[in-house]
């Protein structure tokens, strides 16, 4: 297994590490920076969401400067984002910080993506992620950061940047899908 895909399974490998971080109520009391309160394991999670979702960057980073792009981290950098995705935002909606409809929308597009990759791959193609893909997977770790992080900064102004970048995720994720759709359907008609 290359460098590139190395990165990508420590991205898997974190996931769990975060949860633990996120969903067990540790007695640590609360964290206050720029006029919110934090409990300071919502904290810690949210800095292990960040550096796994920094992962992504640097994978792909170094696959295209080594010119080690894959078949296999094809499918493994768009898995990994999605699981990671997933445990955060289904984590969220179980602590009711994160709207459950929100939640819905995001990963039904992330299964029915999932769907047409599996089906081109069946037919020995790999559907790389696209530039909407990428803004929809980076919007989505701000979202979920923002929620973690008990929208810090933005609470000192009143301003409602974690609500914001919820929908801001939302309209991504549905313009993605749609993306996908439109630019692969020979993929769905091929297998009719």
């Amino acid at each position: 297994m290359n460098v590139p895909n190395q990165i990508t399974v420590s991205r898997i490998l974190l996931i769990p590490i975060f949860m633990i971080f996120l969903l067990i109520p540790f007695s640590w009391g609360e964290l206050f920076l720029f006029g919110a309160s934090i409990p300071i394991h919502h904290f810690v999670a949210a800095i292990i969401f960040i550096l796994a979702a920094s992962t992504d960057w640097l994978d792909g980073y170094y696959a295209r400067k080594y010119n080690l792009v894959t078949n296999m981290g094809k499918f493994l950098d768009p898995l990994a984002d999605k699981l990671l995705i997933s445990a955060a935002f289904i984590s969220l909606v179980g602590l009711d910080m994160f709207p459950a409809w929100a939640a819905i929308v995001i990963l039904s597009r992330e299964f029915a993506v999932t769907g047409l990759r599996l089906v081109s791959a069946a037919d020995g193609d790999v559907i790389a992620a696209s530039i909407w893909g990428k803004w929809k997977t980076v919007s989505q770790i701000v979202a979920a950061s923002a929620v973690m992080l008990h929208n810090t900064i933005f609470e000192l102004f009143s301003f409602p940047f974690a609500t914001i970048m919820i929908y801001v995720s939302v309209i991504l994720t549905i313009l993605s899908g749609v993306d996908y759709f439109i630019k692969n359907k020979h993929v769905l008609v091929k297998s009719m």
